[in-house]
């Protein structure tokens, strides 16, 4: 497994090794070993799994949850390709604002985790792809909140050649700054705090 640390302070990209064969191919998208030396501990109590089929020119959020109570994600892409995006978003982070972008594909098997407190999205690449990751909370639409993917001053690498598709919501959404100015994003030191509450 190779590890990657991102931009995005606590933010880490896992690459397993993959084993084809003539039946097709075998890995482990995650492996707490790895996982444990990297973040520190071992990997959230899962409390859900979820999964996105898309076209390709979907871009899905940048979506984030207010903190408390807070939601980290481990993702990966088990069919298809998509670009992820990841913004750091928590007021007081030593990283506010970095963001990174992370191909994630088939067969790669790249995964990636994603502490309390972060935006998230991913634009799509090729015909129907699928996004899988485990959540540390329930999804709870009273505490989702969305960010601008097309923000300029985040300047994200959106792809050139693709016709976005967005939701209503995710096009509606604020830029950073007006949601900084809103006061509605998570403050770093308290998803740190609900972090180490996964690994007490």
């Amino acid at each position: 497994m190779r590890v990657r640390e991102l931009a995005v302070e606590g933010a880490v990209e896992f690459t397993p090794e993959v084993f084809p064969d003539e039946r097709g191919m075998f890995t482990s998208p995650y492996q707490a070993p790895a996982f444990e030396a990297a973040v520190g501990g071992l990997l959230f109590p899962v409390a859900q799994t979820s999964h996105s089929r898309s076209q390709r020119g979907v871009i899905r959020g940048l979506h984030y949850t207010l903190a408390p109570p807070g939601n980290a994600k481990y993702v990966y892409c088990p069919r298809g390709r998509a670009l992820d995006l990841i913004v750091d978003i928590r007021t007081g982070s030593p990283t506010f604002g970095a963001w990174e972008a992370v191909e994630l594909d088939e067969e790669t098997c790249r995964s990636l985790y994603l502490p309390i407190g972060v935006a998230h999205g991913f634009v799509i690449l090729e015909e129907d792809t699928i996004i899988s990751y485990l959540l540390s909370a329930f999804y709870d639409p009273a505490v989702e909140r969305a960010l601008s993917p097309l923000d300029p001053a985040l300047g994200l690498p959106i792809p050139d050649g693709l016709d976005p598709i967005l939701s209503e919501r995710d096009r509606i959404a604020p830029t950073l700054a007006e949601a900084l100015a809103a006061r509605v994003l998570p403050d770093y030191k308290t998803c740190r705090r609900l972090a180490a509450g996964h690994r007490a």
